[in-house]
């Protein structure tokens, strides 16, 4: 129906007189009640080449420049519209921008509920069981009254998305409706359907839940849950999902995410800890075998007094540094039980008895070295083998030699001259006794059981679609190496297998900001969400990043965004740092973004045709997100 002609033409912007017949801002066609006269409502205008002009309304004035009566019942009505994209009238197909401008003095018509399922393409769903669905329904326009939105399954998850906005502008509810519309669907395929959310707030196991008449199996998981615990949580809440112990393993940390865990601020650092586990895996190898440890660690110790001996520039220094060391290598042995068992104890003390010199008679020290390592009892040849072996990324090693294995390095530095090794590690051995030690890594320790990737992998999908993990009790530490490493695990698994375009993984990162760091001060780590954010896509892996702080996120993972949800966001700069890196980032959308109310959000990208404000549907059930209503707590009854 016509509302009016068209009687100016900029490039960005049309001037629209509405018809003096038309007093509301609201129509009724075939039952259908459109609004068109409100900011954001749509309207188009034909151009020469029969095509539908889509525009969106920004202003609404009065123009009524004639009339003496400023109350007339029949007010002359400007409006101005933006131009958005063009509707094909041929075969229906929409796309962004125009070609061909509309003529002046054009008719205005009011866009119809027919024409924006066109131009959103909501007219193909197939429904029927055995056929594949391809849309969802997210909510409603906020610009279309009651008009429902749906939105592409496959644009929206073959891309990394972001959904962004304060806290409490219905992220978390944004990220449930869109999982509990996808599980809703008939025919969730268990086999191919792959989901992780990191939990970060604890809010998503209220809203997700197992759909037992689709078929829909969610697992969730907690790391350092016990046995205690799930009997506490089965005694005072029955009916809650008992969340499963999750392991990772830490044999399967590579070493940069190790020295990013154990907070190594320089190369040589790292290096120092590869040391360090080469040592704890030989030792796990022949912690067994008391002829093999006990002849590795005769020669650990005579190697180490050898290097003492070759940086010693006179007696006092030979006698005193290789006194120093046999007290401090006295010392591991007595507080290591698996070295009391090789016999190494007696050895020791063998040894440090026939050091016990006087100064100047470091010859006898060297002779007595000497015999030791000409010794028949002891093989060198099978030691030096054991250090010498190129040792296998992810090769299994025991967290219980770990320490023992940090003070063998230690030694081994001190005996070269490396006096102040001690001091520049101190912060990695520390953290290192609290790996070994603390409950809070109780679930790197614990996962044994799993031997590789493939069984890393089997832990979080056999058998379910959509795996919950609870971070919301782990530190800032264990929170970036169990959301780092387990994503990074996960897209190595991808990348070798066979099938790369298919059985897709979606990572659900929830409090983004908090692991992926646009500035990290620990460099020598390489950021993988970074990584899968560049090429996650060739390999079916793919991230959907929810953050409250986006100035905070890694920039290069927030420009392979193809799609966003952005709620209410009040930060200047946050919305400067959106806008710097999306260059069609217009002062439109910062207005719509910053009047946006809880549950509405601006979408755009490849999901969507073209931005809409979308009054986002309300999940049933809620995630555990409300606000804590203060009057009723502060006067309630007690």
């Amino acid at each position: 129906m016509k509302i009016g002609k068209v009687i100016s033409i900029e490039h960005d912007k049309f001037k629209i007189k509405l018809s003096s017949e038309i007093i509301t801002n609201s129509l009724h066609i075939s039952g259908e009640t459109y609004y068109f006269g409100n900011i954001g409502g749509y309207v188009k205008i034909k151009n020469s080449l029969n095509e539908w002009i889509i525009c969106e309304i920004i202003s609404i004035f009065n123009n009524d420049n004639n009339s003496d009566d400023q109350y007339s019942a029949l007010p002359n009505r400007d409006i101005i519209a933006k131009p958005i994209g063009s509707l094909s009238s041929k075969n229906d197909n929409f796309k962004l921008g125009i070609s061909i401008f509309p003529s002046i003095y054009s008719n205005v018509e009011i866009i119809t509920h027919e024409n924006m399922n066109h131009i959103l393409s909501n007219d193909n769903e197939q429904d029927s069981a055995g056929q594949v669905h391809s849309h969802i329904n997210i909510g409603t326009s906020k610009n279309l009254i009651n008009y429902p939105v749906k939105i592409s399954i496959d644009k929206l998850f073959n891309i990394h998305s972001a959904i962004l906005g304060n806290s409490g502008s219905g992220k978390s509810n944004t990220i449930s409706t869109i999982l509990q519309a996808i599980i809703e669907k008939k025919n969730f395929s268990a086999e191919c359907a792959k989901i992780v959310i990191f939990d970060v707030n604890g809010e998503y196991e209220n809203a997700i839940e197992n759909k037992k008449e689709n078929g829909i199996k969610i697992k969730y998981f907690k790391p350092n849950i016990d046995k205690k615990d799930i009997k506490e949580i089965k005694k005072t809440n029955p009916k809650k999902n008992i969340p499963k112990p999750f392991y990772l393993p830490h044999f399967l940390l590579d070493l940069d995410e190790w020295a990013d865990f154990l907070l190594a601020t320089e190369a040589p650092q790292k290096l120092f800890f590869k040391q360090v586990r080469q040592e704890s895996i030989i030792l796990k190898k022949i912690s067994n075998n008391k002829k093999k440890l006990g002849n590795y660690i005769k020669c650990r110790i005579t190697s180490l007094v050898e290097e003492t001996l070759k940086v010693a520039d006179n007696d006092t220094s030979v006698i005193t540094t290789s006194r120093n060391l046999l007290y401090k290598i006295e010392s591991i042995i007595k507080n290591d039980k698996i070295n009391k068992t090789a016999g190494i104890e007696k050895f020791i003390k063998e040894f440090i008895g026939k050091c016990n010199l006087e100064y100047g008679q470091n010859k006898e020290l060297k002779k007595h070295i000497d015999g030791i390592s000409n010794d028949e009892n002891i093989n060198r040849d099978k030691y030096n083998t054991l250090r010498n072996k190129k040792i296998k990324a992810n090769s299994y090693f025991d967290y219980k030699f770990i320490q023992t294995a940090a003070e063998w390095t230690l030694l081994e530095e001190e005996a070269k001259g490396n006096k102040r090794i001690r001091e520049h590690t101190s912060t990695m051995i520390s953290r290192l006794e609290h790996f070994t030690q603390d409950d809070e890594c109780k679930f790197m320790r614990d996962g044994n059981k799993i031997k590789s990737k493939k069984g890393f992998y089997d832990q979080l999908f056999e058998d379910n679609q959509i795996v919950i993990i609870d971070t919301s009790e782990l530190n800032p530490y264990s929170l970036e190496t169990l959301t780092s490493v387990t994503s990074r695990i996960l897209f190595d698994y991808k990348k070798e297998a066979n099938n790369r375009n298919k059985e897709p993984i979606h990572l659900i990162l929830d409090e983004a900001h908090r692991y992926i760091k646009k500035d990290t001060k620990y460099i020598i780590k390489e950021n993988i969400f970074e990584k899968i954010s560049r090429e996650g896509r060739k390999f079916a892996i793919y991230l959907m990043v929810s953050s409250q702080r986006p100035s905070e996120l890694s920039e290069t993972v927030l420009s392979q965004c193809g799609n966003f949800i952005i709620h209410r966001i009040q930060s200047q700069i946050d919305m400067n740092f959106i806008a710097n890196i999306m260059p069609f980032f217009s002062d439109d959308f910062r207005n719509k973004i910053k009047l946006s109310v809880p549950g509405e959000a601006l979408m755009f990208g490849n999901f969507v045709p073209m931005p809409l404000q979308v009054k986002i549907k309300k999940a049933n059930p809620e995630p555990k997100s409300k606000n804590c209503n203060i009057p009723e707590e502060w006067f309630k009854k007690r």
